[in-house]
């Protein structure tokens, strides 16, 4: 495992490369929001909507590109269900929520389809207050679907942890 010195929040610490923001300092690349955004989402911390066999927890922390967390940014996440299929006409699998006062956040969904032409991905936008909204997709690592995707970008792949459980830090302007 590679260890780098990082000065993180003021403190000196050791941490394994792994642990840190995927781009501290470089903004989080902007992707397309799709044809399928709805506005004006519900506040909701979890997207499930009951009977979900595969369940999915993201967590991460949304930092400025000084790698300090950025409290109350907004996040609206978005996706296909089970079958590939976007709900048009409600918010199945739509909601927005507030990261913290140390800028985390914690999403509970489902693992979402593919569907034709597209790898998995769950779509967000994260907007630190009063400042730009940043729209852009998170991908899965090791996902077949990946390569054959014209969209894909590996630095926008989630970390996974364990099984249900990835993580994704969102660098933005702060």
């Amino acid at each position: 495992m590679t260890f780098t010195r990082r000065r993180a929040l003021g403190a000196a610490l050791l941490l394994p490369l792994e642990a840190l923001a995927q781009t501290c300092g470089a903004l989080t690349a902007r992707q397309t929001e799709g044809p399928f955004f709805t506005p004006d989402s519900p506040l909701r911390k979890s997207l499930l909507e009951g009977g979900e066999k595969t369940r999915l927890i993201v967590t991460g922390t949304v930092l400025s590109a000084q790698c300090k967390p950025v409290p109350n940014a907004l996040l609206d996440f978005w996706h296909s269900d089970e079958e590939g299929a976007y709900d048009n006409r409600g918010f199945r699998y739509r909601g927005h929520q507030h990261a913290d006062a140390q800028g985390r956040y914690r999403l509970e969904t489902i693992v979402p389809a593919q569907y034709p032409g597209r790898t998995r991905h769950i779509h967000v936008k994260v907007q630190a207050p009063g400042k730009r909204i940043l729209t852009t997709q998170l991908y899965f690592p090791g996902d077949p679907g990946n390569s054959r995707d014209f969209l894909y970008r590996p630095e926008l792949e989630m970390k996974k942890s364990d099984a249900g459980q990835a993580s994704f830090d969102f660098v933005v302007e702060a």
